[in-house]
């Protein structure tokens, strides 16, 4: 498969995008821009390796969509060197839910993460399962990156939620900020920035015309979210992992809205250099 061939399968709307989307983004800021590709659940892997190809990312967070979990773990050898053919790295795994309380679940999933590359893993635990997981994540040097859910959220709805739970555990027990469903809850995502310190290990991206709204998410750049302030203290704070974009929206044709959102996310970054 090729770029074009990838571009005939998707929509109509998908064709008219250029070859290539935008050059890749440097690390001049000191993370990276990369994709959580939860953001194309509705492709086979081939598809989407190259719909990451045409945005021009050379890093994702990988949901089991593209590598099935409960799979065979040959698959996910053959995963990691498909995304590794096209010049992609798995920074990441998840988002993944660890609310059973036993060695052998929690520790499957930290097996998976472990062959596809990880360094990391965005999951959605419980107060209950912190401790065990905390034991693995020390076992495999693997990072948990408790993601906030927002106000439906029970266990972490909040960045302040995660780090009140794990800031006395393991340095590598830490937050993926999930921007748009911290909005969503009246809290800074900029203050959980701070808040997070070296604790922040993983950053979803988004954008939302109304705060309070999740229904209301679009193209980064068109919404409310401060996402220039947000990359400046990200910058600030010699934050070094991933901002990954995940794009909800458009499941059968999420392509060009991702291209939108890379444009100006690298626009954002490119004015931080001048």
């Amino acid at each position: 498969m090729n770029r074009r061939n990838v571009l005939q399968l998707l929509p109509a709307a998908a064709v008219a995008l250029p070859a290539a989307a935008a050059p890749k983004v440097d690390s001049s800021a000191g993370f990276r821009l990369g994709v959580a590709t939860y953001s194309m659940r509705g492709f086979p892997r081939p598809q989407t390796i190259e719909m990451l190809k045409t945005l021009d990312v050379d890093t994702v967070s990988l949901k089991e969509f593209h590598a099935k979990i409960k799979g065979d773990p040959a698959e996910w050898t053959q995963a990691r060197k498909d995304l590794e053919a096209a010049g992609i790295t798995v920074v990441s795994v998840g988002n993944i839910t660890l609310t059973v309380d036993d060695d052998a679940e929690i520790e499957h999933n930290f097996k998976y993460a472990q062959a596809l590359g990880a360094t990391g893993m965005v999951m959605a635990p419980n107060l209950q399962t912190l401790p065990r997981i905390e034991k693995f994540v020390k076992k495999y040097n693997i990072k948990a990156m408790i993601h906030n859910h927002g106000p439906e959220d029970k266990n972490f709805p909040t960045p302040k939620s995660v780090y009140d739970a794990v800031k006395n555990m393991d340095p590598r027990m830490g937050l993926c900020i999930d921007i748009g469903h911290t909005v969503r809850t009246g809290a800074s995502v900029l203050e959980s920035i701070e808040m997070a310190g070296k604790r922040l290990h993983d950053f979803h991206i988004k954008d939302l015309k109304d705060l309070s709204d999740k229904g209301s998410q679009c193209e980064v750049g068109d919404g409310a979210i401060p996402i220039a302030a947000i990359f400046k203290l990200l910058k600030k704070v010699k934050y070094t992992g991933n901002a990954n974009l995940e794009y909800e929206i458009n499941l059968k044709n999420p392509l060009p809205g991702m291209v939108k959102s890379f444009a100006y996310m690298r626009g954002v970054l490119a004015g931080m250099q001048s």
